[in-house]
């Protein structure tokens, strides 16, 4: 058998730190980078006797998140004890919710190179995140560690887990998918999704199954894959490794991998058949959450337009493609200064010029479009210039140079620096016909039929014009006056 004879089956599970100010169920501020076990007290500590008590803000961002995912929210949805042992988890138990979860099923939209897809939303529940268990020496691997602290500042940050179903079935649709789920978790204010900090981690459970089979194999998890490329690459490599072991007769075992992105090798954490029942029950110390269902409406209705929304409105209206789109619309404050510039000047040339001569010359004064001296009417101006034949294409880039440079009016700069476009007509055939004169080999071989000389002509009338010459025109009349076809 072949791979082609193999379909994967991939559902995706999201760990996403909220943007509250304070931990899930105490006051302790939140934090990344502080000195280790600064923001602690009895409740995240456990102490004997602390209780527990619930962020509302957390509790409205899983809703407004909720929506944003399509799915259901629970007119009540209840706290449980997770019950595991580790040094990560002073309580011995994780406050998390289990069968009654704040957001119920539904239908996440996101869009790829082929078009708008959907994945299904299982669940989207709160909990608490554990404290950061740090492995001293060994690479800070466990395996090789020669000891382990433990940094209580991340425990009891309120996390939003969300499961999906699994019906990805290939790295780049799950890529895709993930990308779109951070962009409008980040969007919303929901979470930060800072991927390499660890404020949003994704585990991927892979299996494979013969093409047109409905039941689904044994599967896998590839866990905290921090980055969209590492997540396509370690489901191609693990939907390999499947496929290799049962075309070879073997049997898939149920286990947790971790995908080395250096070497692409995938190796075992631990089994899943050894897992212990996590034994949960509900949480004594909290009360049932019982959202107003007119502020559940309140939220739902004062949702932005979402990136999805926006992306297909740029194809669609603007007739960018899809990479514009994916490019433009990340961050949103890129998205918002394109619209802006957009709304002054054809949308897909702005997208050419904010995608392409902008960002590249503000990259290395490490700015962003909006961070910079070039206004959305100044980009649009220069670009209105350029369409309208009042400057050329080389003028407008030097105009774009000296405003990223020093600010001001682009029609300023062009009369200040005597940038406009040469407009006198005799002028510019005199100029041609002279270049033809001075290149009669190459004009002869225009003539009959190389086409690409053409360029060349065009390149040395706007080197004589120090650029201030209209490309489109030079090559209309150097068609003109050499006679070729």
């Amino acid at each position: 058998m072949s791979s082609d004879a193999w379909e994967a089956v991939i559902g995706i599970e999201i760990h996403a730190q909220l943007l509250t100010r304070t931990k899930m169920f105490c006051g302790c501020a939140l934090s990344f980078g502080d000195p280790p076990n600064t923001h602690t007290c009895p409740v995240c500590l456990a102490h004997p006797g602390a209780l527990p008590v619930v962020n509302r803000e957390a509790i409205r961002l899983a809703i407004v998140a909720g929506h944003a995912l399509g799915c259901e929210i629970a007119e009540r949805s209840v706290f449980a004890r997770k019950n595991y042992f580790y040094p990560d988890l002073p309580k011995a138990y994780q406050i998390s919710q289990y069968d009654q979860p704040i957001c119920g099923p539904g239908c996440f939209r996101f869009l790829t190179e082929d078009g708008e897809k959907t994945l299904g939303i299982t669940r989207a529940h709160l909990e608490e995140d554990a404290a950061k268990l740090l492995h001293l020496g060994g690479e800070g691997r466990r395996a090789n560690a020669e000891g382990s602290v433990v940094d209580f500042n991340r425990g009891g940050t309120p996390l939003l887990e969300i499961v999906t179903e699994p019906e990805l079935h290939n790295g780049p649709d799950a890529a895709s998918f993930l990308k779109q789920l951070r962009q409008t978790l980040v969007h919303l204010g929901i979470t930060d999704g800072n991927m390499e900090q660890g404020s949003m981690r994704a585990d991927a459970n892979i299996s494979v199954r013969p093409v047109g089979a409905t039941g689904l194999g044994t599967k896998t998890e590839l866990k905290n894959m921090n980055s969209f490329t590492y997540l396509e690459r370690g489901i191609a490599a693990e939907v390999d490794r499947q496929i290799a072991i049962l075309e070879a007769g073997g049997t898939i075992t149920q286990q947790t991998l971790h995908y080395e992105p250096s070497t692409g090798h995938i190796t075992s954490l631990r089994s899943k058949e050894e897992a212990h029942d996590y034994r949960y029950f509900p949480e004594p110390d909290l009360e049932p959450v019982v959202p107003d269902r007119a502020w559940v409406e309140e939220l739902r209705a004062a949702l932005p337009e979402l990136p999805i929304d926006r992306r297909e409105r740029w194809i669609r209206e603007y007739g960018l493609t899809f990479e514009d789109a994916e490019v433009l619309s990340e961050p949103v404050q890129l998205g918002d200064y394109f619209e802006q510039v957009a709304a002054l000047a054809p949308p897909k040339s702005t997208a050419n010029w904010v995608r392409g001569e902008l960002r590249a010359l503000l990259r290395d004064r490490g700015q962003e479009p909006w961070e910079s001296r070039v206004s959305p009417a100044a980009l649009a101006e220069i670009i209105t210039l350029v369409e309208s034949r009042e400057i050329s294409m080389p003028s407008a880039k030097a105009v774009l140079g000296h405003v990223v440079e020093h600010g001001g009016l682009p029609r300023e700069v062009v009369a200040a620096l005597g940038l406009g476009a040469i407009q006198d007509e005799p002028a510019l055939v005199a100029i041609v016909e002279q270049l033809l004169a001075d290149n009669p080999v190459q004009a002869q071989q225009m003539r009959e039929g190389k086409d690409k000389l053409i360029g060349f002509f065009v390149g040395q009338a706007m080197k004589a014009t120090q650029g201030r010459a209209d490309p489109a025109r030079i090559s209309e009349l150097v068609r003109e006056r050499a006679g070729a076809g």
